[in-house]
């Protein structure tokens, strides 16, 4: 059953066997988060718009999910000993604690142009910290170059079958716990993998007749510029707030699901001004803070995308419900959001 906002369930770590990728671990890293009834939003929308609430899993992202599944696979195989990933965000959140639960090295290559108190933060979860190259890119080649030694594993952001098999975890909760499946699934879409899990996930509990609604920002938007293209588009740049949308190229496999139908998707862009407006608004209605990343799902029902799509005959005139991936995002503060605001004069 989804949960009333007056009356959510506790957010308790998962326990028993773990049996996705064929393997079985006595517990998952990462906790199943409750879905939430907003009356806020509902009142809004006209229709009932639940959320599932992905920024309360403990490093603050949806990232642990897939992270952490595709570690512990590596362990479980006994190929991984230590790990390495390049990221200033989410992923290297996910990566620095799912290895310090599992009590295995792990260490996080920034690029020098990465604030020192997201340093500070992997160092306190136990993860060296490795400054290398100006740009993200020259970060990624140094821990792809680091992990060929024996016994090491790289984590990507998102570009792995295990990260995607993991991510399908939040759908198969939903599923149980949702009075009825959803008219609409609403997720923002960086590189793929949150969108690629989502999708694997709703094949797997009976949801592939419902559509998918696919946001992003303009200046982060890969996989709307693939879909327009028919095939694998790289930006030039990444111009948007959403640094964490801010894949230059979609996941390979990303643009193949669009193209099955399986379940149909509709891509939508918003503005960074809008995505403000939402993690501004959605602080004010529910009292959490999450990232313009975040902010993009978020905004197909602030900015009412679903009402317009509704009004142009892509979606059904009546909708019942719609599901929100509240992905979450760690790099965000009451400073930033107050800045934030400032510069969209909001």
């Amino acid at each position: 059953m989804a949960t009333d906002e007056n009356h959510a369930s506790s957010t308790t770590y998962s326990s028993g066997n773990n049996e996705q990728g064929g393997g079985h671990f006595n517990h998952t890293l990462y906790v199943e988060t409750p879905v939430l009834l907003s009356h806020q939003l509902s009142s809004k929308a006209g229709y009932k718009v639940y959320l599932k609430l992905e920024n309360l899993q403990p490093p603050g992202s949806f990232k642990i999910r897939g992270i952490s599944h595709m570690i512990q696979k590596s362990v479980l195989s006994g190929a991984c000993k230590q790990v390495y990933c390049a990221s200033g965000g989410n992923a290297g959140m996910a990566a620095a604690y799912a290895s310090h639960q599992l009590n295995i090295p792990c260490t996080i290559i920034l690029p020098k142009t990465t604030p020192t108190f997201i340093a500070k933060k992997l160092e306190d979860l136990g993860a060296a910290v490795v400054i290398y190259g100006s740009v993200y890119d020259e970060a990624k080649t140094h821990a792809m170059e680091l992990s060929k030694e024996s016994g090491a594993l790289y984590v990507p952001a998102f570009e792995h079958p295990d990260i995607w098999e993991g991510h399908a975890s939040m759908i198969v909760e939903a599923s149980r716990q949702m009075e009825r499946k959803p008219d609409v699934v609403i997720a923002s879409v960086g590189g793929g993998g949150l969108f690629n899990g989502v999708v694997q996930g709703m094949r797997q509990v009976g949801w592939d007749s419902v559509p998918v609604l696919a946001m992003e920002t303009v200046g982060a938007n890969a996989f709307n510029a693939a879909i327009e293209a028919g095939e694998l588009v790289t930006l030039p740049a990444i111009t948007s707030i959403a640094k964490s949308l801010g894949s230059l190229v979609i996941s390979a496999a990303t643009l193949e699901y669009y193209k099955q139908g399986k379940p149909i998707v509709l891509s939508q862009l918003i503005s960074d001004k809008e995505a403000v407006q939402a993690c501004v608004k959605f602080a004010e209605d529910h009292r959490f803070l999450v990232e313009p990343a975040c902010g993009a799902s978020l905004a197909a029902v602030y900015s009412d995308v679903v009402g317009s799509l509704c009004t142009s005959g892509q979606l059904p005139k009546k909708i019942h419900s719609v599901l929100v991936i509240v992905c979450g995002g760690t790099i965000v503060s009451t400073e930033a959001v107050e800045l934030w605001k400032k510069d969209f004069g909001l």
